[in-house]
């Protein structure tokens, strides 16, 4: 069993123990709060071994029992899994370090925070079979692109991609953030930041990308335009997609107009937190001009990247091939599967990746 410490224990960080203690092969060794608010009650009473970055004394009278501080923490892991808010990371990893213990950091990162980055679609096997002790996840926008360019790229190649981003102002819980009623160019130079992302995990991809601001919480929503280096229609573009795990290929039956819909959706279907860890890709907007490809999809900002923080931890701990690990990873979550009672798990296999894996 990988033994696996969260430090961080918000958004991100409870939705990455929450992954971290469902799977087979990996146990969460505690999770690093710096204030003993409700989110390190809820820590407490999920039974995660609750560490103080800082004031112990105002855990013990928040009747928050403290196993101890960051480095018990780090000394106690295999692997940790830096959550905290951006630019802290790159703070942390002197203590990392200084355990000898690899860490994972997320997409709120610089990129040189880290000896490379990851997405499991992208480059895990090259994670897996290099050195890198230091890694960082992707952005959740980051994420979603390279989950559909990735076999996009393999099937058809890809010429060039523009993709405009329309993100949300903040997360549900994020009530100091906005705009809270205006629509931002964010930023208003071109390309915005996401497009040299992809490059870390894609770098021979050609990508420009914008984005804008609105007020809004639910999801990002990204209008996308391919140039393919082949022909392809729409039928086949969306089998495509669709055959990959990470991937919900919206069907036009379900009547989804937007990410409001899609959060019920996911509410209806059980998943914890109402999360949606797939890429949400609207098949009806699959359209196809020569070899020019257009789409929507929608990114839950708060989720889709928790699976690839699972993945990250068996390729830096070179514990599973990359069809193993998101099988395993899949599986333990529910990931490509919106009926609850549906006891097929073909829905959740590892489709996309180089071959596929038995759990």
């Amino acid at each position: 069993m990988l033994r696996v410490g969260v430090n961080g224990y918000g958004t991100i960080g409870k939705r990455v123990a929450d992954a971290l203690a469902a799977q087979p092969d990996m146990t969460v060794s505690g999770v690093a709060k710096t204030t003993p608010n409700f989110e390190a009650t809820a820590a407490h009473r999920r039974g995660y071994a609750v560490h103080a970055i800082d004031d112990a004394a105002a855990f013990a009278a928040a009747d928050v029992p403290v196993a101890g501080d960051l480095d018990d923490l780090v000394a106690a892991s295999d692997v940790v899994i830096d959550c905290t808010p951006a630019g802290i990371g790159a703070q942390n990893r002197e203590i990392y370090e200084a355990h000898d213990t690899p860490a994972l950091y997320q997409g709120g990162e610089d990129a040189d925070v880290a000896d490379a980055s990851f997405n499991a679609r992208a480059n895990y096997d090259e994670i897996a079979n290099g050195d890198a002790e230091h890694v960082r996840v992707v952005s959740c926008n980051t994420t979603g692109l390279s989950r559909v360019l990735t076999p996009l790229d393999e099937v058809y190649g890809v010429e060039k991609t523009r993709a405009t981003l329309v993100r949300r102002g903040g997360d549900p819980s994020q009530s100091d953030r906005g705009p809270i009623n205006d629509i931002l160019p964010d930023p208003v130079t071109v390309p915005s930041h996401h497009g040299p992302d992809v490059n870390t995990v894609l770098p021979d991809l050609a990508v420009d990308t914008m984005g804008v601001t609105v007020p809004a919480t639910l999801m990002h929503l990204h209008s996308v335009n391919v140039t393919l280096e082949s022909d392809a229609d729409a039928d086949a573009v969306r089998e495509t997609l669709a055959d990959e795990s990470r991937v919900f290929v919206v069907p036009e039956h379900a009547r989804v107009a937007g990410p409001g819909h899609l959060k019920e959706l996911a509410k209806d279907a059980g998943r914890p937190r109402g999360d949606l860890w797939e890429n949400c890709v609207w098949g009806a907007s699959i359209a196809v001009e020569g070899r020019d490809l257009y789409f929507f999809q929608a990114i839950h900002q708060e989720s889709d990247v928790v699976p690839e923080n699972v993945d990250a931890v068996r390729a830096i701990a070179g514990d599973a091939d990359a069809a193993e690990s998101v099988v395993r990873t899949n599986r333990a979550l529910g990931v490509g599967r919106f009926d609850p009672t549906d006891g097929d798990a073909t829905a959740a296999d590892g489709r996309g990746m180089a071959a596929s894996a038995d759990d």
